[in-house]
């Protein structure tokens, strides 16, 4: 039972530790890119821990004994809610993700542009406007998976 309530504490810090180490090395290159492969795979490793331990099981507002067809319908259920949720968080996640990189790439284009010719500027914010679409896309269609 007190593993429970230490194992959301190991996996948060197994997932903070590489940036962490990052941050107090100096802000060099190598030392960022290895961070961010790090923290990748510690994600990786956590997530593979968390579908090996079956910690869902202990968390239930039910205390009495239910049927054996109702222990199944329920438990399919819950495995039902939980990937809806993990669709909804990888939704929103590539989404940014996608978006991110789309005004990393358009934003400093179109700040060139307008520097150049100041009546671009509106033709510049529409690029850098569509790729912040894709993250607010991604935030839709999680709320859609979580709410229909």
């Amino acid at each position: 039972m007190l593993y429970i309530f230490l194992l959301p504490v190991v996996i948060v810090a197994i997932l903070i530790l590489p940036v962490v180490i990052a941050v107090k090395k100096k802000r060099g290159e190598k030392s960022v890119k290895n961070a961010i492969i790090g923290n990748i795979c510690s994600f990786f490793g956590v997530m593979i821990i968390c579908a090996a331990l079956p910690i869902g099981m202990y968390v239930s507002a039910e205390e009495s004994a239910p049927s054996e067809s109702t222990s199944a319908s329920a438990e399919a259920e819950s495995s039902d809610n939980g990937m809806g949720y993990l669709a909804a968080a990888l939704a929103v996640g590539l989404g940014s993700i996608g978006g991110g990189l789309a005004v990393a790439a358009a934003a400093p284009a179109a700040i060139g542009a307008v520097s150049e010719d100041p009546k671009s500027f509106s033709k510049a914010l529409i690029f850098v406007a569509l790729g912040e679409g894709c993250a607010l896309y991604g935030f839709v269609v999680a709320l859609l998976m979580l709410f229909i």
